[in-house]
């Protein structure tokens, strides 16, 4: 399973959201399962990934939180939750994406 967190320059969600990111793994029993955080600094960039705010969890390569709606470009990005706006995604669908991933794996 590939992970890369997005981030634009000094998000003020990085850390969050990276903790959130390391806790879920851990709480599905993938403590071995890292994830790198790749800084986009410029609008190529962003064009190039489909980048939809910051932050954003790719899951092997996949947005699993992507909407029609959602433009790309450098921004902070706002996730629908069961509480409303948040500047990270939902605890509960980060989950689900993540253990979706795992039994998709070969070999699983």
């Amino acid at each position: 399973m590939n992970i890369e967190l997005l981030v634009v320059p000094d998000c003020p969600h990085e850390k969050p959201a990276a903790e959130q990111l390391r806790r879920t793994l851990d709480e599905l029993g993938l403590r071995g399962v890292g994830f790198a955080t790749r800084v986009i600094s410029d609008q190529g960039q962003a064009e190039e990934v489909g980048f939809a705010g910051s932050p954003t969890v790719l899951i092997d390569g996949r947005d699993p939180f992507a909407e029609s709606s959602n433009s790309v470009g450098l921004s902070c990005r706002m996730y629908r939750t069961v509480k409303g706006l948040s500047g990270l995604p939902d605890p509960g669908r980060l989950r689900q994406a993540l253990a979706a991933a795992r039994t998709d794996r070969p070999g699983r």
